[in-house]
């Protein structure tokens, strides 16, 4: 027994957009903007870093210890190799995350390196031009110098 309510006004029809297809990298991001900048107030989401694929950690207790060899069933082979492969792809992983870790600390050192030597031929630079580093210091040397003479 809902009482009767006024009929609602129509939806407002979209203009039917006319079907582009990129025919390069450049049209495809040109639309993609484009249809950003239609209503700049909208807020654009960007999409998070994902994070790096890691292999699953190795298992605590291991209940059936096989191998590759005689006596174990024609299933148990594609089991172990499973298994085996797993493996290798765990300490492929650490190899890399360990090489990454080096490339990662010869660039700080390199930075650091490059900093330093910076420094160095700035002041170098300053005590041949006679220049302190700040302005003001320097009208103040000027006064103490203007004093002593």
């Amino acid at each position: 027994m809902a009482a009767p309510s006024a009929p609602r006004p129509p939806r407002p029809r979209k203009e039917p957009q006319p079907l582009v297809i990129p025919r390069s990298a450049a049209e495809e991001q040109r639309l993609r903007l484009e249809r950003l900048m239609r209503n700049p107030e909208k807020t654009v989401p960007i999409p998070e870093k994902l994070n790096e694929w890691a292999p699953r950690p190795p298992p605590e207790f291991v209940r059936d210890v096989m191998g590759s060899s005689a006596g174990a069933g024609s299933g148990e082979f594609h089991v172990y190799r499973h298994l085996r492969r797993r493996e290798y792809q765990r300490q492929d992983f650490m190899d890399a995350m360990a090489e990454k870790q080096r490339l990662d600390e010869e660039f700080q050192k390199k930075l650091e390196r490059n900093k330093m030597i910076a420094e160095e031929q700035t002041a170098k630079r300053r005590r041949k031009s006679g220049l302190l580093p700040f302005p003001w210091l320097r009208r103040r040397a000027a006064v103490q110098t203007a004093d002593a003479a």
